[in-house]
């Protein structure tokens, strides 16, 4: 969150690598924070629950808002919308992920 803090307070930002769009950009570091959020709210090392990556859905497509929001206050940036949907489908991708993970891990242990 951090991270994401620090280049959302950043007026103008570098171009996404090769042929990535910022929605691109944005799918991906929120999928990272959701997955992070699914394994701590998981406990750790242990396999994520179902609950946990709804949790992490929540807490980082919340973030995504909040971020948007934050966007207001830094001069070249504003709100927008599409980023806030970039945001939500790496959040669910992320944890869904993570989700997933844990039962494919957990059957063929």
């Amino acid at each position: 969150m951090a991270m994401l803090f620090g280049l959302s307070s950043l007026s103008t930002l570098p171009s996404p690598p090769a042929d990535f769009s910022f929605y691109d950009v944005h799918i991906a570091a929120y999928a990272g924070l959701a997955v992070l959020t699914a394994r701590a709210l998981a406990g750790g090392l242990r396999d994520v629950s179902w609950l946990a990556a709804l949790g992490a859905i929540v807490i980082s497509s919340l973030y995504g808002v909040s971020d948007e929001y934050h966007q207001l206050f830094v001069p070249g940036r504003s709100f927008d919308y599409l980023d806030i949907v970039a945001d939500m489908v790496g959040s669910v991708a992320g944890a869904g992920a993570a989700g997933a993970w844990s039962i494919i891990r957990h059957r063929f242990q």
